[in-house]
């Protein structure tokens, strides 16, 4: 099973992020960042440290944050097989 999988499987979700920030040399303009990860929601462990590293590391203030959350596989969606066949 692969890693993306198995973070579906224990509830992440895709979180998609656009971040508005000003740019370092002329503050009045505006440019824009998407950010996309596996995250849990409510909480957003993920995004909250890239925002973090955001504002220790990087030069441009951050404007605003617009995010969309969307899990990929729900309780409903996911069954457990109890056999396989393999066809020749």
């Amino acid at each position: 099973m692969t890693n993306d999988m198995a973070m579906q499987l224990e509830g992440y979700g895709m979180t998609t992020a656009q971040i508005l920030y000003r740019m370092p040399d002329h503050q009045q303009f505006l440019q824009t960042y998407i950010w996309q990860h596996y995250d849990l929601a409510p909480d957003f462990p993920e995004m909250k440290r890239f925002l973090k590293f955001w504002q220790e590391k990087l030069d441009g203030p951050l404007h605003s944050v617009r995010y969309v959350h969307r899990r990929l596989i729900s309780a409903s969606e996911y069954r457990a097989l109890k056999g396989e066949f393999i066809i020749h």
